[in-house]
């Protein structure tokens, strides 16, 4: 009798587990379908999301998506951009749902806002919110029928992407001072991270691929090492919502999470600001920029992707060793993956790290001045096509750091510095307005560990392109420049006819040493600074230095008649660790590097036979 009554509770136990188990199956199987977007579906061009009308009157890219859900990289902790702008929040709507409403509401502790939008035949929703004032929490639920989803913990700020090579991916776990700059992390909770995973496409993708396109989620900063989600391609690349990201997100393996550059730039900046920022990184190690770039800037600059683009040879020798750069080469392939999904995404600014991949011998360096300028513009005009990004968003930039301790290469990386300011030598420029950048050449790191090709102070670089971001991306009144030069004087110095070279700068300066400066000197008639007609000598001694009228004499072996360009710092390497020739007085900023010569070194006689030439 016993066991007969236990053997039947045993099985009324095991029965009533059994339906516990299969119950919880179904709700997680209900759950993981909701927000199962299989992104590859939507391999098309993207339709601006600019306002309803224009996106139910497109005929492109007919989408059939079997769930209602938000657009990949939408999720909890996520920053959305804040005032002045408008926010874009979309998503995907169920098959059958065509020119059905979807209510949106932003809610927070005192108030609620709900915005109204239709399902449209490509079975998208899309709504810009705002704008919002900085700060939070907020929840974010889109309604559909019965149906809703809800994104908690959102926070309104401001949005920039981090985008270029591997001295933007490089970790924050391989800098200087790294145990602290990690355990710092964890007290800057309001700002939120993201990171697109390494993906390429040979067609512009409009949301991150399924097949691990997302690395890291959004989420707060902490050390530590994070975890890798590329295997959830089931659920779009998307954390579900009740699954939390774990608790690294900063820490970890190099180049395989958060870059250094981006949030030490974010910390800098919220420092200042004390506003919510959201960290979008995406890039790529050992990439050229023509990768980044869309076919249409492409083309203005006369490249065209060509088999022999694949098979081009990219490394860089460091510490006697080669370090393969293997990034993607192909033309518009990251360009397709990584940026044009983003571009719903109201953002407020962008820093670019690269240019080394394009300083290697047949990668298009001269076209550089073309490509990277071209690159800036179209970001902003797509942006700002597709969602409420200013068209002239704030863009910021490194020029590159001194590589090898070899002080006489002369090409390469000179050529990629100049030509990153589209041969201004200083920025913001006519042709690059709003755009800062973070001079490096003197912080060199030949012993780092990864390669001198990767310094690892990343520190000096983030503040550097804070105060330009300060001042151009939010208008402070900060000095954010080294000197520059603004005019040249050359004349006759008598009664030892040597040629004096005068400069005057824009800035009081400080001069740590005296080398550095070069003067083109031709020996064909007409004078031209052209190889195989002219030769580049050193100044000799410098001659007088008046800090009130912020100007320097060098003496010259050269013939007035013949100096016909002058240059400063035209070294792979140029100096030493923080130790270039000349720094701002006011900032200790260095002076960028420059050549002038050609139709930029027009000279302007006078009757003595002296010339002048202004910088512009």
């Amino acid at each position: 009798m016993f066991y007969t009554i236990f053997t039947m509770h045993s099985n009324i136990i095991c029965f009533l587990i059994l339906c516990c188990f299969c119950f919880t199956c179904c709700h997680l199987q209900e759950r993981v379908e909701e927000f199962n977007i299989d992104v590859q579906k939507f391999q098309r061009e993207l339709v601006p999301f600019q306002d309803v009308a224009e996106i139910q009157s497109s005929t492109k890219g007919i989408i059939k998506q079997a769930n209602f859900s938000f657009a990949s990289y939408y999720n909890d902790q996520m920053v959305l951009q804040g005032s002045p702008r408008k926010a874009m929040v979309w998503g995907y709507a169920t098959n059958g749902t065509q020119g059905m409403p979807v209510l949106l509401t932003v809610a927070a502790l005192n108030s609620t806002d709900t915005y109204k939008t239709v399902v449209t035949q490509q079975l998208i929703w899309s709504v810009a919110i705002g704008p919002y004032e900085a700060g939070g929490p907020y929840n974010v639920s889109a309604k559909l029928k019965s149906s809703v989803i809800t994104l908690t913990d959102i926070l309104f700020g401001d949005v920039w992407i981090c985008s270029g090579q591997s001295n933007m991916q490089y970790p924050m776990s391989k800098v200087f001072n790294s145990t602290a700059e990690l355990a710092d992390t964890v007290n800057y909770p309001d700002i939120r991270v993201f990171v697109v995973n390494d993906k390429t496409s040979n067609m512009p993708l409009s949301d991150l691929s399924a097949n691990g396109g997302i690395l890291l989620p959004w989420t707060k900063p902490s050390p530590g090492k994070a975890t890798h989600i590329s295997d959830l391609s089931a659920n779009g690349g998307i954390l579900p919502p009740w699954s939390k990201p774990s608790a690294a997100t900063i820490g970890g393996k190099q180049f395989t999470q958060f870059s250094a550059v981006c949030w030490l730039y974010g910390k800098y900046l919220y420092q200042q600001l004390k506003k919510p920022l959201g960290l979008v990184e995406t890039s790529w190690g050992g990439t050229p920029v023509e990768a980044w770039s869309s076919p249409d800037v492409l083309n203005k600059c006369g490249l065209k992707q060509t088999n022999q683009t694949n098979q081009l040879t990219h490394h860089y020798e460091s510490n006697n060793t080669i370090a393969p750069l293997e990034g993607p080469q192909e033309f518009s392939v990251l360009w397709n993956a990584m940026i044009h999904p983003l571009l719903n995404m109201s953002i407020y600014g962008a820093i670019w790290y690269q240019g080394e991949n394009n300083a290697l011998a047949g990668h298009h360096m001269d076209k550089y001045n073309c490509t990277f300028p071209g690159m800036i513009d179209d970001w902003r005009k797509k942006f700002h096509a597709s969602s409420d990004t200013d068209s002239t968003f704030p863009f910021g930039f490194v020029q590159l750091a001194g590589y090898r301790p070899d002080y006489s290469i002369s090409s390469g990386f000179p050529d990629i510095r100049w030509h990153q300011t589209a041969d201004y030598g200083y920025v913001p420029n006519h042709r690059l307005r709003k755009v800062f950048m973070a001079v490096a050449m003197d912080l060199p790191d030949f012993q780092s560990p990864l390669g001198a090709i990767h310094p690892r102070d990343k520190q000096d670089v983030a503040r550097r392109l804070v105060l330009g971001g300060l001042a151009v991306g939010y208008g402070r009144n900060v000095s954010f420049q080294g000197p520059y030069p603004v005019q040249v004087h050359v004349s006759r110095e008598l009664p030892y006819n040597y040629t004096q070279v005068e400069i005057q700068y824009s800035m009081a300066l400080t001069q740590l040493w005296l080398d550095g400066f070069e003067i083109c000197c031709s020996f064909a008639r007409p004078a031209v600074c052209e190889t195989g007609k002219s030769w580049w000598l050193p100044t000799t001694t410098m001659q007088a230095y008046d800090r009130a009228n912020v100007t320097e004499s060098y003496a010259s072996q050269c013939d007035l008649e013949s100096l016909v360009g002058v240059r400063y710092a035209w070294k792979e390497s140029p100096c030493p660790f923080k130790n270039c020739a000349i720094y701002g007085t006011q900032n200790h900023l260095p002076m960028p590097p420059f050549t002038y010569h050609g139709e930029r070194f027009t000279r302007h006689f006078k009757a003595d036979g002296s010339f002048h030439v202004v910088i512009k």
